[in-house]
């Protein structure tokens, strides 16, 4: 039977299961659209193009599925970038699909052509230009292959318009696609390198981090850590993969981690790192990270292996069967940790937790951040989806907020993508309509993609903003207070608008706190409501994140507060 390239392209959407997209039409997909009109294939339009990735990479981290949005040529499609950018950073399965001029005007500077598989190939982690209607379903099956296998990432399929409206005979039983998914499976050899660093281990600790939830692997990492007493860290992408309340959870490690975990790191004699590249803000000063430890390190991605720290024992493979695999060797060997030395070490990091616990002072009329989050937290019972901005918010967020469960705290974290927190939102919340989706921003980073509160509207899809509101670019503002002799230049946000009447205007709820003793009334009232919230906290000015290390210095060495270091 004969299909158009549109008809085929929702054909093969249908097979992979995909049932939302987000999206924002144009000329060159015009096309499609129309297709999409007697679609049952569900379609949110975003006010961005960006917002559309954005919104697909919240819906993938929070399901684990691949996201998927639609957008034009040209400018729609440049307007991707920094969201396919953002995915590609944290490995987020999506597939992006791109309108283009049809093939025989490629290279014309037609209007609304751009090469955007040259723009994004640094980007992405394929990507494809589909030159016949031939190619178009096999192409497309591939694009979900590769982004959701191995180290997942974003794929980019750019369509030409020609190619849409060309017919072909369509057959699923024909469809091959040319990758094949490696498995690499850990020898047992080591397993058995890993027992005997575990033996002459006193101290050790496992580092989390974003590959242990890609993986789905937390269920065998708490079991490792819980049967044998092992107390665990986490990178920011980590959070969530170890349940943020239990005993063994130090917290976040690195520049704003909490005091006891880099301490935990910086003594510990065996460290094994699950799902972490090493990023330079977790590590800091390479020289002395880990300093006393045996590494191993468990990823599937063979490139990351060894690309920031020296590893003594490197492991490549998927990080659930090989925690899976770990663990039942371990037990197959009967290995026990010694009791007097295991008590002696989580003593000693107890001491570092009671010596500097996560700490502010509320005091006054002015409302601290951290209570905002903390109030949260309990009127939440944890219970909810957090999404976030970049900034300081992000990061009390990260020390205040405790996450459970994998696959709820849903943040940008290699890129440090501003603007991200609302649409990924939004796209958790379609996901998940019957949870309580949040996303909390700063002033600054709300304005960068405040015009999806008009998608969230128009859907009623009942996100909640948290907006902790200093007046400030409030990170920038903090390194100019330490490092720039307080020199705030152009960090200044006083002249913003009312966010409460903006809300009104886009037709959502706007409540505001400006003392702390409205923190909890209007958190309850926005969370109760079934409509999309804003609430608007304004809180102290000069707040900083703490602890806090120097940029390129040892994690051992933290500022506390503004005339309080320590080591």
């Amino acid at each position: 039977m004969k299909l158009k390239g549109t008809e085929i392209f929702l054909k093969v959407l249908e097979e992979e299961k995909v049932d939302i997209i987000f999206g924002y039409p144009g000329g060159a997909v015009l096309d499609l659209y129309d297709q999409l009109y007697e679609s049952n294939l569900r379609h949110v339009l975003v006010r961005h193009e960006q917002g559309a990735v954005h919104a697909a990479d919240g819906y993938a981290r929070a399901t684990g599925k691949v996201g998927v949005c639609l957008v034009t040529s040209g400018p729609g499609a440049t307007n991707t970038v920094t969201g396919i950018a953002t995915a590609n950073m944290d490995s987020i399965p999506l597939v992006v699909f791109t309108g283009q001029v049809p093939t025989g005007l490629i290279g014309n500077d037609a209007f609304q052509e751009c090469d955007i598989t040259g723009i994004t190939r640094p980007c992405t982690k394929h990507n494809f230009l589909v030159r016949n209607i031939e190619e178009l379903a096999s192409t497309i099956k591939e694009a979900f292959h590769i982004a959701r296998s191995g180290r997942p990432g974003p794929v980019l399929v750019d369509l030409p318009k020609n190619v849409m409206a060309a017919q072909y005979d369509y057959d699923p039983a024909n469809i091959k696609i040319r990758n094949q998914e490696v498995a690499y499976k850990p020898v047992p050899k080591k397993m058995a390198n890993v027992l005997d660093m575990l033996n002459a281990a006193k101290k050790p600790l496992i580092m989390t981090g974003g590959g242990v939830i890609l993986g789905k692997a937390s269920d065998e990492l708490t079991r490792l850590a819980r049967k044998y007493e092992i107390p665990v860290t986490g990178t920011l992408m980590g959070l969530g993969s170890f349940p943020g309340s239990d005993p063994l959870w130090l917290g976040m490690l690195g520049m704003h981690g909490t005091y006891y975990a880099n301490m935990g790191v910086s003594h510990c004699d065996f460290m094994l790192a699950v799902g972490v590249r090493f990023d330079d803000r977790v590590t800091g000063s390479i020289e002395t990270f880990a300093a006393n430890a045996k590494i191993v390190q468990i990823d599937i991605d063979p490139s990351s292996i060894n690309k920031n720290v020296t590893i003594d024992l490197p492991i490549i493979g998927d990080t659930k069967a090989t925690l899976r695999d770990l663990v039942h060797f371990l037990e197959e060997h009967h290995y026990t940790q010694d009791a007097d030395s295991r008590a002696q070490w989580l003593r000693e990091i107890a001491e570092w937790r009671e010596r500097v616990p996560l700490r502010y002072c509320q005091n006054g009329e002015v409302i601290k951040p951290q209570c905002v989050i903390e109030t949260l937290q309990k009127l939440t019972k944890g219970d909810a989806l957090i999404t976030t901005d970049v900034g300081q918010h992000q990061m009390w967020t990260a020390q205040f907020f405790h996450f459970d469960r994998p696959n709820t705290f849903i943040s940008s974290g290699g890129l440090g993508t501003m603007g991200f927190g609302l649409p990924a939102a939004i796209g958790v919340k379609c996901a998940f309509p019957e949870k309580q989706v949040v996303a909390i921003a700063g002033d600054g980073s709300i304005q960068m993609n405040i015009q999806e509160l008009a998608t969230a509207a128009q859907y009623n899809i009942a996100v909640k903003v948290v907006l902790l509101n200093n007046e400030f670019l409030g990170m920038p503002r903090q390194w100019q207070e330490m490092f720039y002799n307080k020199r705030y230049s152009h960090t200044d946000m006083t002249h913003a608008p009312d966010f409460v009447k903006l809300a009104e205007a886009y037709g959502v709820i706007g409540l505001r706190a400006t003392k702390p003793a409205e923190v909890e009334t209007v958190l309850e009232q926005g969370l109760a409501a079934d409509k999309p919230v804003l609430m608007d906290f304004r809180i102290s000015r000069d707040e900083c994140v703490y602890p806090m290390v120097h940029p390129g210095g040892s994690i051992n060495q933290m500022t506390l507060g503004s005339r309080e270091m320590i080591n």
